[in-house]
């Protein structure tokens, strides 16, 4: 909708949040005052809104505290720069006059001199003399209350619209904001804490849902692309409707070589994206908040007046990671102390938290996020000088928020939150000397993850930390490779044996090659391979592989380290019959034994040695005893890992075996459908695993069948 002026008023055009830096108004036939506006009856908002998606909740209720005639009524619309916040109230202030017949205000509240000025315009037009102005310009009368005087007089009733009011101690220094019986007050802002708006009613204005967010560039750009291509722009931008605006109008207003949606999109994926965006802008006035790379600058550069530095160098911190929640205590380190005082961190997340620079969500771990374009905006104007100290403070937060020695567990949902943070980082830190040590990071996660069960989160991630670094490390850097390793594994894990296959073969030939076959790292790929040539029935080659494992972890690591245990506990599983009592010495069957000896009996490998031992007993035909073994094991892994982790299944599997060779079909038959369908549920009917545990619980019912026969 066009907005249009009256005599010597001028309408300014602009997108979204915003102010207005040129004043000057005729009132009384007095001459004009240099900071006066141009109107306070008109939205100094330049350019209207074009589309207005998913705000008619926030719409209603704004209808129908004017509607109701009680007056009284303070409402703020706070939230991130770019959401919208002027949008909402100037279609509040278009209805309220238009459709309710109030007397509509509109006051620029961004600083004290324009917000005074605006106020003292809104008292003339409800009826002030010359000389009361004068007066209050003289220092003779307090401003404040010759507004509210008047506004309280007013014969019409009346909305007031407060807008950009980001520093609200104006607002209370003066005595600005009040109620009156003839009015409604809306204010818009950045400020989010409640304590700055007593008895006010507060509504957050926050990013447009996905469908909402794509209509808009589809209004905007109707003719390129379609809804879904709209929709996958909308997810990269955020759904910040600034950025759809700017996007819209870039996509829009092409004439030479016009771009289609997808091109847009592309185009975001490969290069300075708020360099991008603000494209939209090129044929828009001056103000900085008409461009993402600027509107939170304003913010920033406020905290640096203020002296609020360590606000600015935690926004900067957030930055080097991703939009998604990041675990408050990643931020709770002495990790941080590179970039601000530890002591600090709390007053700079609040700092930030007021400002809707971050916001706090709970996902069962308590988090701060970040816009995704804000953070791009953040990083995009680090000053140089500063990005090795905030590449290298990330990595060693997100390090320590990774276990050391990351050992097997229940699902633990903060190491997933994790994950996008590590990948933002590495994207980040691209030519950078903090790359290698970030893609430690990355790969140590993934093996966290695995290790919990998790083993999609933990192939994703290790894979495309891979991909990112790759390039520029190389192929056959040693930390790429152990990445390369760690993503075969997890393929294992998720049934893709022949890939798995591939992978670590391909892998094991550079480690042999580059660093030896006695390395830890090559080790650990022999380890994982020897387990994918077991599953796909290459067991010779599995069992060679593995004895070549035990040897070189005997030497390289000592036989006592978990490492070297592990991989001996393995050979209890693939070892035939004879074998069993003669590998090793014949010392093998007592290696639970030597794990409690080293490691203690609640250790991870202790309890994988005791039931890999079951395993053997049961081949050996000991049924009595691995039965024993197993149960015990089995109830130490529920109470440990809970009855859905891997690990565990296997043991209750194992026990299902054991009870009905013992007799018990009926209990091993119940136990074997239970651990099909916790397998269904967590891998799906097709993984191998699941085809596994079915094939054998049909077993169980034939010999049953054939018992009762």
């Amino acid at each position: 909708m066009d907005g249009h002026a009256e005599g010597e008023g001028r309408v300014y055009q602009a997108l979204g949040d915003q102010h207005i830096s040129e004043h000057h108004h005729h009132h009384g036939g007095g001459e004009a005052g240099p900071d006066t506006p141009d109107s306070v009856r008109h939205p100094a908002v330049g350019r209207p809104p074009v589309v207005l998606r998913d705000r008619l909740e926030v719409l209603e209720r704004l209808r129908e505290s004017a509607a109701s005639g009680r007056g009284c009524d303070i409402h703020v619309l706070h939230g991130l720069g770019g959401c919208g916040k002027t949008a909402v109230a100037y279609d509040f202030f278009r209805s309220a006059t238009g459709e309710l017949g109030l007397t509509g205000l509109w006051v620029n509240a961004s600083d004290r001199a324009s917000l005074r000025a605006g106020m003292l315009a809104v008292a003339s037009d409800r009826g002030a003399a010359d000389s009361e102005l004068l007066a209050v310009r003289n220092g003779f009368r307090p401003a404040a209350d010759l507004v509210w005087e008047y506004l309280d007089r007013s014969a019409e009733p009346w909305l007031l619209v407060l807008d950009n009011a980001d520093d609200p101690a104006i607002l209370r220094d003066g005595s600005w904001l009040r109620t009156s019986p003839r009015g409604t007050v809306v204010v818009t802002t950045r400020r989010a804490a409640a304590r700055w708006w007593p008895g006010a009613q507060l509504q957050h204005i926050g990013v447009l849902p996905r469908e909402d967010a794509a209509r808009v560039l589809c209004d905007l750009a109707p003719h390129s692309g379609t809804m879904e291509q709209a929709a996958e722009i909308a997810d990269r931008l955020g759904r910040l409707p600034l950025a759809l605006t700017l996007a819209g109008g870039f996509l829009s207003h092409q004439v030479i070589d016009p771009w289609s949606m997808e091109v847009y999109g592309h185009r975001l994926d490969e290069g300075e994206r708020v360099a991008l965006i603000d494209q939209g802008a090129d044929a828009l006035e001056e103000d900085p908040r008409q461009l993402v790379g600027r509107t939170w600058q304003l913010t920033l550069d406020t905290f640096e007046a203020r002296g609020l530095t360590g606000a600015v160098a935690l926004l900067r911190l957030l930055a080097r990671m991703a939009p998604e929640p990041l675990p408050l205590s990643v931020l709770n380190r002495p990790e941080i102390e590179e970039v601000l005082p530890r002591t600090r961190t709390e007053t700079a997340l609040r700092a930030l938290l007021d400002h809707s620079l971050a916001e706090l969500v709970d996902t069962s771990v308590r988090c701060v996020q970040s816009h995704g374009v804000l953070l791009d905006s953040v990083a995009a104007a680090t000053p140089l000088t500063e990005v090795a100290v905030l590449d290298s403070t990330a990595v060693e937060l997100l390090g320590a928020a990774v276990p050391a020695i990351p050992d097997a567990g229940p699902y633990e949902p903060r190491l997933r939150l994790l994950a996008p943070h590590v990948l933002a980082l590495l994207r980040r830190v691209a030519d950078s000397p903090a790359m290698p040590d970030a893609l430690a990071v990355a790969t140590r996660l993934a093996v966290a993850l695995h290790r919990t069960g998790d083993y999609l989160s933990a192939w994703e991630t290790v894979r495309t930390a891979a991909a990112l670094t790759e390039p520029l490390l190389g192929e056959e850097h040693r930390l790429v490779l152990a990445a390369r390793s760690r993503e075969g594994r997890a393929l294992f894990r998720l049934g893709r044996y022949t890939e798995a296959e591939s992978l670590l073969s391909r892998v094991r030939r550079a480690q042999e090659r580059l660093l030896g076959p006695d390395d830890p790292d090559t080790l650990d790929t022999y380890h994982g391979l020897q387990l994918v040539l077991g599953n796909l029935g290459r067991r010779d080659e599995a069992l060679a592989l593995l004895r070549q494992t035990v040897a070189g972890r005997r030497t390289a690591l000592g036989p006592a380290h978990p490492l070297t245990l592990r991989s001996r506990a393995s050979l209890l599983v693939i070892l035939p019959a004879p074998g069993l009592e003669t590998e090793d010495g014949g010392t093998l069957l007592s290696l639970p034994e030597e794990c409690v000896r080293h490691l203690g009996p609640d250790h991870t490998v202790t309890l994988g040695a005791r039931h890999n031992h079951a395993w053997a007993l049961y081949v050996l035909g000991r049924l009595e005893a691995a039965d024993e073994e197993i149960r015990s094991v089995a109830e130490a892994y529920d109470r440990r890992f809970g009855p859905d982790y891997p690990i565990a299944l296997s043991a209750r599997q194992l026990l299902a075996r054991t009870r009905a060779a013992l007799g018990h079909r009926d209990e091993g038959i119940a136990l074997m459908s239970d651990v099909v369908a916790r397998r269904e549920r967590a891998l799906g009917a097709g993984h191998p695993f699941t085809a596994a545990s079915r094939g054998l619980l049909g077993e169980l019912r034939a010999d049953s069948g054939a018992d009762q026969t």
